[in-house]
């Protein structure tokens, strides 16, 4: 009997929150982190993910003297000294911009001051924006370098309990009025008695508790290790879970179907579409306040989107015969989101489907893998895709089964 799961995986929540569906507003850095200045407590860095209401606020350094403004004589203190609160942000187009407690842009001659009086952070500021930036390109391309070879073994080690245990209360002791009236010690020993016993069943909770933990990490350790060999819902859970647990850069669809007692894993991929890919590089300026925004050229856009959806395929193969060591064979299939140019209705196609055995698998050499080739990778074995003179993908066939014995 095979399994089947279709479920969402969440690719990646926290590794690039501030990703727009367009892919041309990578500003993780640029909005999600600013500085803001004021008077005598010094500098500090807020760094926050937006829409989220989340936010950190650090000191950077500590400022000599207050900034004073020119223009508005309702941010003079009670002592005669003006203070202004000042919030740095990179924007999109990489320009730098300063603004005030308003959200109004500063004057030349504020703006001056600033910049000589943070001009590490202002630059620390644009340097994590920048490789904010480029650091989407970078998961997208090397999403296969961490794949585990296929001649590992998974192994699970047990977590231990976190909850500490419960302390011991502190129990109340006679004074002198205590020793000479017997109600009042009657009272102390009441209220030790009550202490005692609360503790007791505490205790005796905390304990039950970590036996079940310790027991679900038992049984847990023996699905990884053991079950996996022999179960299919064991197979079924062990490579669910493992698929899930991976930190992809975008949310997805995934299904599996085990065959032949779990020597033949079948999966479909849900990959992305190239406009789905960001398509913008940052570098820092020798000089001036902009980063350097620049668009990828087209023929290497094509070439992350190749080399990101090959090396999803990859990835997953690698770590599917990772957690199965009775899988011998895995046949994934990729297909993305596209309208029919007949009915013009968006549906699933196809885009490339391969066959691939452990043994085959096991021939490249995982110590390596950065100078690896997702896409001439999977092209070593039994594949089906088809190719433009424009590097984009056409609709192909999947493959239904396993090669024939």
């Amino acid at each position: 009997m095979a399994i089947r799961f279709r479920r969402r995986i969440r690719l990646a929540p926290g590794l690039h929150l501030n990703l727009s569906g367009s892919g041309l507003s990578l500003s993780a850095g640029p909005r999600g982190a600013s500085m803001t200045f004021g008077g005598r407590r010094g500098t500090y860095m807020n760094t926050g993910i937006p829409g989220t209401g989340l936010y950190a606020r650090q000191r950077v350094g500590a400022t000599t003297r207050s900034l004073s403004p020119t223009t508005s004589p309702s941010t003079s203190s009670s002592s005669g000294t003006g203070t202004v609160s000042i919030t740095i942000s990179v924007e999109d187009d990489g320009t730098v911009v300063f603004r005030d407690a308003s959200g109004s842009i500063l004057d030349d001659g504020l703006a001056r001051r600033v910049k000589q009086q943070a001009k590490d952070a202002i630059q620390s500021l644009m340097q994590g924006a920048c490789d904010e930036i480029n650091g989407h390109i970078e998961a997208l391309e090397q999403i296969h370098h961490t794949t585990p070879s296929p001649d590992w073994r998974a192994a699970y080690e047990p977590q231990p309990y976190e909850e500490p245990k419960p302390p011991k209360p502190v129990l109340r002791k006679y004074g002198i009025l205590d020793k000479l009236l017997s109600s009042r010690r009657a009272g102390i020993d009441r209220e030790n008695a009550d202490a005692e016993a609360a503790y007791n069943a505490s205790v005796r909770a905390w304990d039950s508790h970590r036996q079940q933990h310790e027991a679900r990490e038992l049984a847990r350790k023996a699905i990884i290790e053991e079950r996996v060999l022999t179960e299919l819902p064991a197979m079924e859970i062990v490579l669910e879970e493992s698929l899930m647990d991976i930190v992809w850069p975008r949310e997805t669809a995934l299904s599996s179907e085990i065959r032949d007692h779990g020597r033949v894993v079948m999966i479909d991929v849900d990959l992305p579409e190239i406009e789905d890919l960001p398509r913008r590089t940052a570098a820092m300026p020798a000089r001036g306040y902009k980063l350097s925004i620049k668009a990828l050229p087209v023929t290497r856009h094509q070439q992350l989107y190749m080399r990101h959806v090959h090396g999803i395929g990859f990835r997953i193969i690698g770590e599917t015969f990772f957690v199965l060591p009775k899988a011998e064979e895995v046949v994934l299939s990729g297909y993305t989101q596209r309208p029919d140019t007949a009915t013009g209705e968006v549906q699933d196609q196809y885009v490339y489907s391969v066959r691939v055995n452990r043994r085959d698998f096991s021939g490249i050499n995982f110590a390596n893998l950065k100078v690896v080739d997702p896409v001439e990778a999977l092209g070593r074995f039994d594949i089906r895709r088809e190719i433009t003179r424009a590097g984009l993908l056409k609709e192909i066939v999947p493959f239904e089964g396993p090669a024939a014995a």
